[in-house]
């Protein structure tokens, strides 16, 4: 499948502050009740298709959003062992602050109870039905979900083949619990940096192109999201963006690997706290990646022609966290999901001021909100 450009169609005239007046209980008919010239379901192909009534049901979603509930749909915190208390996501999810959960260490059992008591209380305030996500590479998926059927790691799959029935085995896994969005499979090259080390395919860039291809097809094909990651390459640096910021000497030689992932339909792509320099063309000032409006935007959405949805890497990782306003600057850059903010309340707030004080910025994230409300109704989270 080739990425194709598609338009999200104003279909009503709807200024800062005139969708203000519409209520949490219109968001939830708009999503019970399909438009009657709709398709009441689609599938992940869907999205980057040119399909005028998923155009429509976009639009009259968003429309009967508050700036504040479309803000929400951008941000995404962590649960289980290393995430957010529950009582925090929660109270996130009661003010529609959040578009999406990623369930992040514990068991299916425990991810199951968290669905369903966060997709009642999404339901009872109105919101729109989140999207739940998981870190399940292959290398990581045991240690992330106990209980889960043993999985070989990524560096141990040699063939495309193989690639794919991986997939499928982690896709099984993943729809039992209910999570339809993976932050799979490591693009990265080489088995050497301390931070990537078994999670990658190998060294060949052709081999892990296949690979990384077959696996990404056979995922979005049984209806869950993968995720190329992590842009622009963090397999050729030295360091572990975990605890500090690391730096791509020059060239980009990994970033290349996302443009066929990105032809052959990828639906996210994660970027990277990893800093650019000696590269003229595409420094980052010291900056991680995710920060950088050259690298986010005109590198890969310009350039590189990418139209799904990017996400930040988790922005409590020592790379980035001690940077001020670090959210806000990654939406500045052209993300679309920030995942694991510091202060989510913060951010709704700094991202709203932007708004009002930046035309271009507010339609900047009217954009990255239709894409989350387009993936969702692709992916089936909603009709």
């Amino acid at each position: 499948m080739m990425n194709r450009k598609f338009l999200f169609t104003a279909l009503a005239s709807c200024s800062l502050f005139a969708c203000s007046a519409q209520t949490p209980e219109n968001i939830k008919e708009v999503v019970k009740s399909p438009a009657s010239d709709a398709v009441n379901q689609y599938t992940l192909s869907d999205y980057y298709r040119d399909n005028q009534t998923l155009e429509v049901r976009v639009n009259e979603i968003f429309n009967n959003m508050r700036d504040e509930q479309r803000v929400g749909q951008m941000i995404v915190p962590a649960v289980g062992r290393l995430g957010k208390p529950d009582a925090e996501v929660e109270e996130l999810i009661k003010k529609n602050w959040i578009g999406g959960v990623l369930l992040l260490n514990g068991s299916k059992e425990s991810f199951k109870n968290y669905i369903a008591r966060f997709d009642s209380l999404s339901k009872s305030n109105g919101g729109l039905p989140l999207i739940y996500s998981a870190d399940a590479e292959p290398s990581l998926i045991n240690r992330k979900i106990e209980g889960t059927p043993t999985i070989v790691k990524t560096s141990q799959i040699q063939d495309s083949a193989s690639a794919a029935q991986v997939a499928r085995q982690i896709n099984q896994e993943l729809k039992d619990i209910g999570i339809l969005y993976n932050y799979a499979p490591v693009v990265d090259l080489s088995l050497q940096n301390q931070a990537i080390g078994n999670r990658s395919f190998g060294s060949d860039p052709e081999k892990v192109t296949a690979l990384a291809n077959a696996f990404i097809q056979a995922t979005q094909e049984e209806g869950i999201v993968a995720t190329a990651k992590h842009f622009p390459g963090h397999g050729l640096v030295k360091g572990d963006s975990h605890h500090k910021l690391v730096f791509i000497d020059g060239e980009m030689k990994e970033a290349p690997l996302y443009q066929d992932l990105i032809e052959q339909g990828v639906l996210s792509i994660m970027v990277g706290h990893i800093a650019v320099e000696n590269n003229p063309a595409y420094n980052t000032n010291g900056q991680p990646a995710t920060l950088s409006r050259k690298i986010v935007t005109e590198l890969l959405k310009e350039q590189m022609g990418f139209e799904g949805i990017i996400t930040t890497d988790a922005m409590n990782m020592g790379a980035v966290a001690s940077i001020p306003n670090a959210g806000l600057e990654a939406v500045k850059a052209g993300n679309d999901m920030i995942l694991m903010p510091l202060d989510e309340k913060k951010l709704v707030y700094g991202i709203l001021e932007e708004m009002n004080n930046n035309e271009a910025f507010r339609e900047q994230v009217y954009d990255s909100v239709k894409k989350i409300i387009r993936m969702k109704l692709t992916a089936g989270v909603m009709e």
